[in-house]
């Protein structure tokens, strides 16, 4: 058996290389799949193959059909599927050859963009592990789709009607998961259909992380389609009103309603391998550590209603899945329920307790958009202790936020992070979003320096933050940082080299007075402001004409983690903005955790900083890595004396940059949770599925990544191409002269 669909797979695979079709197929394929990505790709700078695998659906709904509309169809018209068949193989054996085939060809295809997803990776620190379940996605849904071709195929003898029914049904496949359709259908049977969309099921596979769910969904699809395919081919043999004939028909239909059942009811089976790099998608350490430790019972009680809509079902399976994960590391210490308000006036006056009310969404009923309200939302409650989110609005940091709440609540001290005032310095309530991260378990305040009488001690202030001074401290605040620091506290020192002045947009020295002080650590804060040529925000130019011209600004860098240490854990980049140098000096407790590329340089503060001037006037010799940002780590044998972090910016907090790049926020989080040596929560915040940037020695490593695939991949297959189907032809008129002589 297997013999024979080996046999019938390579058949079926040579076919298509013998005729310039294949080749027009394949050249179409890649050459619109890449141009597609590489616009958006170089557009958004960032290193992602999600560009191609969002449009893969549609692509390959067009293409696949294209590549399988022949395989049955050709052979009726022929009629050398009754040749076919006439030899000692099974109907059986003939469709699961011609799949294999099929398949082949169309992986031979995607495979043709597998260059560019490598040129990714050595160009950035895009992740591999994402990259390779991206690939299982596409390998997964050619599948289904070759299925689906070769059942369209089967049912006539036409090839342009097998083209038809098998790109208008992916089609539906596609279309039936999206929301502009499935927003005027009821519940129960937008559910249902959302369950059997390619759209959800894809999705969650490209994102790194191959479900048994989804894997179940493609295998038993294409599994259905080759089941009808199989019956389409074995009917030609038998009469119609025979009882064999009655027999394949009911067994057919029997076999494809389990299939589609077992698909529908794949929702509730388990197990999953996450790829990527980090475990994006499983529970962290500091998750299992602080659900481990747990003493006492903590309860989740999840509020939702059937009646969402679907994508709040699908967003739904990850919180569900997340609770489950949480409550198996718990040991039975967490308690996870799941309760429908609008079925239960008890659970609808229990998450009014809470504060938890429904939300409104638009449905389309009788030809117009109705409101309707259903709940979801989440309670954790410990004691006589809760926090409530009143809307669970993404997932991606939902496991940060639940771990986070039950560390507060359990913990029965809060740590004090007291933020430096005056001095023009910023305060916790100047940083977006630090609080609402940070609060669970911190205690913030405000201390002021410039008094003898301010008492400041370890036992009161676990962290010291400094953030953006824009004058200089005096010698009292300075003496009560040092006395903190070598008493066995920690600080965050965010110190600006410059003010900008917003009426002429021009750039102020700044002086923080902790030159002397930070030296004797072995910090050495430089007098400049670092550039990046290569790696650096993009700003807008104004209006030039028609159009709103965007350019990159090198003053804005874009520095990446120096090393492996715990601060920049999980990060990619973090933008800063008129920074300075830090610097390393003759110290081995100091070490470097940011830095730009190797493009990096130095500029004189009193130099010009709008954005519409010429940058690449710098000197070759005069590039270079810079440091910008450093953490003294004393370690044993040091004494009392406690860590410190120093940034040469303070901007990067701004609502600005955190809003542009959220990194920003996870690093003064990560950097104070360091500080205070309550490192569990870390890992946990600093999962990011955002996508690095590109970044490119030059242009030329720019555009050989783009023209070297976009043109250089399709032009082999046109090359090969000829060179197959010009030798078929002198090779079959070789073998006629020589049967005419």
């Amino acid at each position: 058996m297997i013999r024979s669909i080996y046999t019938v797979a390579k058949r079926e695979l040579r076919s298509y290389f013998d005729y310039p079709t294949a080749y027009v197929l394949v050249v179409a394929f890649i050459a619109i799949s890449l141009f597609l990505t590489f616009r958006n790709m170089y557009a958004s700078n960032t290193a992602s193959m999600r560009p191609l695998f969002d449009l893969l659906p549609v692509l390959f709904s067009v293409f696949v059909p294209a590549a399988t509309m022949r395989s049955f169809a050709e052979e009726r018209r022929g009629h050398t599927l009754d040749w076919l068949l006439a030899h000692p193989v099974s109907e059986l054996e003939v469709v699961v050859g011609k799949f294999l085939g099929d398949w082949a060809f169309v992986m031979l295809a995607l495979l043709g963009t597998l260059p560019t997803a490598v040129g990714v990776l050595l160009a950035s620190t895009a992740d591999p592990g994402i990259v390779c379940a991206q690939y299982i996605g596409g390998a997964l849904l050619a599948g289904q789709l070759v299925a689906l071709g070769l059942w369209a195929s089967s049912i006539t003898r036409n090839q342009i009607t097998a083209f038809i029914v098998a790109a208008v049904s992916s089609f539906v496949l596609f279309l039936i998961g999206l929301q502009v359709v499935q927003i005027g259908l009821p519940t129960t049977i937008s559910g249902a259909l959302a369950h059997l969309s390619v759209v959800s099921h894809f999705q969650n596979v490209a994102r790194g992380v191959i479900d048994l769910r989804d894997v179940l969904y493609f295998v038993s699809t294409g599994a259905f389609f080759l089941v009808l395919a199989g019956g389409s081919v074995a009917r030609t043999r038998l009469s119609r009103g025979g009882s064999d004939f009655k027999r394949l028909r009911m067994g057919s239909w029997v076999v494809a309603v389990l299939i589609l059942v077992v698909n529908l009811l794949g929702s509730h089976v388990r197990g999953r391998l996450d790829l990527t790099r980090d475990h994006l998608f499983t529970l962290a350490q500091g998750t299992r550590k602080v659900l481990g430790n747990l003493n006492d019972l903590v309860q989740v009680k999840l509020f939702v209603s059937d009646a969402l809509p679907p994508e709040v079902q699908l967003q739904l399976r990850d919180v569900r899945d997340l609770l489950s994960d949480m409550k198996h590391a718990a040991d039975g210490k967490l308690v996870v329920t799941e309760e429908d308000p609008d079925k239960s006036p008890a659970a609808k006056s229990e998450a009014q307790s809470f504060g938890i009310g429904p939300i409104e969404f638009n449905v389309l009923r009788e030809q117009e958009f109705q409101v309707k309200r259903g709940y979801y939302g989440l309670a954790v409650i410990y004691a006589n202790k809760h926090k409530v989110f009143p809307v669970i609005q993404q997932t991606s940091n939902l496991e940060y936020r639940l771990v986070s709440a039950i560390a507060g609540m359990t913990r029965k001290t809060k740590f004090g992070v007291s933020f430096v005032s005056g001095f023009g310095a910023k305060g916790s309530f100047d940083i977006p979003g630090l609080r609402d991260n940070l609060q669970d378990r911190y205690t913030m305040r405000s201390v002021d320096l410039t008094t003898d009488s301010t008492v400041l001690n370890k036992d009161s202030t676990k962290v010291l933050v400094l953030a953006g001074p824009t004058q200089t401290l005096d010698s009292t605040a300075v003496r009560h940082l040092e006395k903190y620091v070598s008493s066995g506290g920690a600080a965050l020192l965010l110190l600006p080299p410059v003010n900008i002045n917003n009426r002429n947009f021009t750039p102020v020295p700044v002086q923080s007075g902790l030159d002397g002080y930070l030296k004797a650590h072995g910090v050495i804060m430089g007098k400049e402001m670092v550039m990046d040529l290569a790696s650096s925000e993009r700003v807008s130019l104004g209006q030039r004409g028609l159009f709103n011209v965007v350019s990159p600004y090198p003053l804005w860098p874009i520095v990446f983690p120096a090393g492996s240490s715990p601060v920049t854990q999980g990060l990619n980049a973090i933008t800063l903005a008129w920074a300075s140098p830090v610097n390393v000096g003759d110290s081995a407790h100091v070490t470097a955790l940011l830095h730009t590329s190797k493009a990096g340089a130095l500029r004189r503060l009193q130099m010009p900083i709008n954005p519409d001037q010429n940058w690449s006037n710098v000197p070759k010799e005069d590039l270079g890595v810079r440091t910008v940002a450093v953490a003294e780590n004393p370690g044993p044998g040091a004494g009392k004396m406690g860590r410190m972090v120093v940034v040469g910016d303070a901007a990067f907090v701004g609502n600005q940059f955190i809003q542009n790049n959220p990194q920003n926020l996870t690093f003064v989080a990560n950097a104070i949770d360091w500080l205070a040596q309550d490192e569990a929560l870390m890992g946990i915040r600093s999962k990011n599925r955002e996508p690095p940037d590109l970044r490119f020695a030059s242009n030329f490593g720019r555009n050989l990544l783009k023209w070297g695939n976009l043109v250089g991949i399709p032009l082999l297959f046109v090359l090969f191409g000829l060179v197959r189907v010009t030798g078929r032809r002198r090779r079959a008129e070789a073998r006629w002269r020589e049967v005419v002589s």
